[in-house]
């Protein structure tokens, strides 16, 4: 396997700046937001964008933690870990996940959230949008569009997890000269 960083922890500080800077832009009433992420990394980039969001505006805005995989067609899981610290009801719900690819995520983090109730709106904000969508699906914050092949992964990497931050595409060897 061939891999090759892409994003690093500067690169990566500035394309959460940007969105951030972006959702400040698009939401007149940014104390009816709620961040919620998907676990696992996309919470630790949403607390990023409330953190600056507090830097930059002076407010605390809530951060939610999503759980999709009892959501999800393709796995069986009993227990739901969601985390939501306010109703949701009539607020703007920003998601926040690492990687946007088949949609198919972002499907069961939207079903997880109308089952705690009906948001006023429901937006994405993606570190990294890398196509190949199967479902009718697009991120409205996107710190970087890196488009693959099917055969390559994209790694992300976060300090709170992975103790550093980058971006790095994963290819197998004999993709190397193809795309």
């Amino acid at each position: 396997m061939k891999t090759k960083e892409i994003i690093d922890d500067l690169t990566m500080k500035r394309a959460i700046t940007r969105i951030t800077y972006e959702i400040i832009e698009r939401h007149k009433e940014i104390d009816n937001l709620l961040l919620a992420g998907i676990k696992t990394r996309g919470v630790h980039l949403a607390r990023r964008i409330q953190e600056r969001l507090k830097a930059l505006e002076g407010l605390e805005i809530p951060l939610g933690e999503l759980d999709t995989k009892p959501f999800r067609d393709d796995m069986t899981v009993a227990e739901d870990t969601t985390y939501l610290p306010v109703d949701l009801t009539d607020k703007e719900v920003i998601l926040v996940d690492d990687v946007l690819y088949t949609g198919r995520t972002i499907r069961a983090a939207i079903d997880n959230l109308v089952s705690h109730g009906r948001p006023a709106r429901v937006s994405l904000a993606v570190l990294i949008d890398r196509g190949h969508r199967e479902l009718p699906i697009r991120a409205d914050y996107v710190g970087k569009n890196i488009p693959t092949s099917r055969r390559e992964d994209i790694v992300v990497a976060v300090t709170e997890v992975d103790g550093r931050d980058s971006v790095s595409i994963v290819a197998p060897d004999d993709e190397r000269n193809q795309d």
